[in-house]
């Protein structure tokens, strides 16, 4: 994306395992070089691109290469953690501003992404509070970066970013991960039943169990306190729905599910998703605007 709107002079890229390296090189998207030092040291600006639990390690590898005034930032689920991870790295030279692209896919590694992956995504900054004029500019540059990718930028505190995203994203996934495992472990069913009736629900519900496993075991255990006050909140309302089922409580079911077609009609008109047949997807399976 980089590249392709012209937004960075030229890209320098750096992965620990020499597979991915090889791979990146053969995608030619960007200088791919052999160590962490030599990706760095010359860049305006440094992305983390790993899971929140290794941020810590990976910062406090990359600044001590970075050039003074250079932005370093990431593009973590977890923004409270990563701040302090990020933070700890700090050697009062860089510019250190956590980011969030609320993007991407179920796919993962160098041939997941693609240039228009952020065009009309939101991508949250949680800037650091008390810092100089010249911390504002850096902001103001990465806020720029990410424009210029076609994402629409949000300056958010760390903490409510946490508590938006447990319910909006990591909730859905852990739903996700435990009703997929859910359905191949019941008795009363064959796997390759669940396999062959997959209706549309059950389907989506693989596609976002099929995300990075490491990804999201950090992202729990980074985001626990949100995402537990949200699974809390979840099950006390599953539990009402299951009493309405049980106790044949019709109204309270159609009263849930009238306002649950509400919300889905207030994201279409944000535009966060489309109101085309098949949750927006044509018949190869991608967004129409992909």
């Amino acid at each position: 994306a980089a590249a392709a709107y012209g937004a960075a002079g030229s890209v320098w890229l750096y992965d620990a395992s020499e597979d991915v390296r090889a791979r990146a090189a053969g995608l030619d998207l960007g200088n791919v070089t052999a160590t962490l030092a030599e990706a760095v040291e010359d860049a305006d600006c440094v992305f983390l691109c790993v899971p929140v639990g290794a941020l810590a390690d990976v910062a406090q590898a990359t600044v001590p290469h970075m050039k003074a005034g250079a932005i370093l930032t990431d593009v973590g689920s977890v923004k409270k953690q990563a701040a302090e991870a990020l933070c700890s790295a700090d050697n009062g030279k860089v510019q250190i501003i956590p980011g969030h692209p609320i993007a991407g896919t179920e796919q993962s590694g160098p041939e997941a992404g693609f240039p228009t992956l952020f065009r009309g995504a939101w991508h949250i900054l949680t800037p650091q509070d008390g810092k100089d004029e010249t911390y504002g500019e850096a902001v103001q540059r990465l806020t720029d970066f990410w424009t210029a990718l076609g994402a629409k930028v949000e300056m958010m505190d760390p903490g409510r970013h946490d508590r938006v995203l447990a319910i909006t994203s990591h909730l859905p996934h852990l739903i996700a991960f435990n009703i997929v495992s859910t359905a191949f472990d019941m008795e009363t069913v064959e796997q390759g039943e669940v396999v062959k009736f997959s209706a549309g629900g059950f389907r989506d519900f693989t596609r976002i169990a099929a995300s990075d496993p490491v990804m999201w075991r950090d992202v729990f255990l980074n985001n626990k306190e949100a995402v537990l006050e949200c699974l809390g909140r979840f099950t006390e309302d599953l539990a009402a729905l299951q009493r309405a089922i049980r106790w044949g409580d019709g109204d309270l079911l159609i009263q849930e599910f009238t306002r649950a077609r509400t919300i889905r009609k207030a994201i279409i008109d944000a535009g966060q998703d489309s109101g085309a047949v098949n949750f927006g997807r044509n018949q190869n399976g991608v967004k129409p605007d992909a």
